[in-house]
């Protein structure tokens, strides 16, 4: 994976590093919502025995920044990047692959889906902390899982077959329906709790 860090934003960053007064402190990239159009990265502090054991480590003069390795494909070729303005300054991060691409309408019926998921469902289920993924198409059925505040959610089942069934058929005619593959048992902070 390739980072690149401006000698600026170096210099910028580690400033701020500095003025924390925390011995080993770092910086990692964290990335949101990978591959889709609502996609961000920022960075986070964090002491070296916080970072995973997988990720990149990219040294600096005084910090190290450190980025996951599932998040290589989105992260690859990023620049970091410090600009100063009228009113102090502005840091920049770019990360060309980070909202990935649209799937080609040749592509596998299952890429397709996934990314309609996440591009045109996933926003409002965020709104509830929640999210969905596909998990397999079968005899025109599309299972997905919920995850987060939809899972356990009393609301799921609604959801499903109101929104997001609806929305999915009148994309994918080709598919039948939408099933829901979710163990909502482990739901541990559902949005809506269900009645016992």
């Amino acid at each position: 994976m390739n980072i690149t860090i401006s000698p600026e934003a170096e210099a910028f960053l580690a400033d701020v590093i500095a003025k924390h007064d925390i011995d080993d402190l770092h910086l990692q990239v964290m990335v949101k919502n990978p591959g889709t159009p609502i996609a961000d990265c920022f960075l986070n502090f964090c002491e070296r025995d916080e970072i995973p054991p997988e990720a990149y480590e990219f040294k600096q003069s005084t910090y190290s920044l450190f980025a996951s390795k599932a998040d290589e494909k989105y992260l690859d070729g990023a620049d970091i990047s410090y600009d100063d303005t009228d009113t102090g300054g502005q840091l920049n991060i770019k990360a060309p692959q980070l909202k990935g691409k649209e799937p080609d309408k040749d592509a596998p019926l299952h890429d397709r889906v996934q990314y309609f998921i996440d591009t045109e469902l996933n926003p409002s289920l965020a709104m509830h902390g929640g999210n969905a993924k596909l998990t397999n198409i079968d005899d025109g059925y599309a299972f997905i899982e919920f995850g987060g505040g939809c899972n356990g959610c009393g609301m799921a089942g609604q959801t499903l077959s109101m929104g997001m069934e609806t929305k999915l058929l009148r994309a994918f005619p080709e598919l039948k329906g939408l099933m829901d593959g979710t163990d909502h048992s482990t739901g541990e902070n559902p949005y809506y709790k269900k009645e016992d």
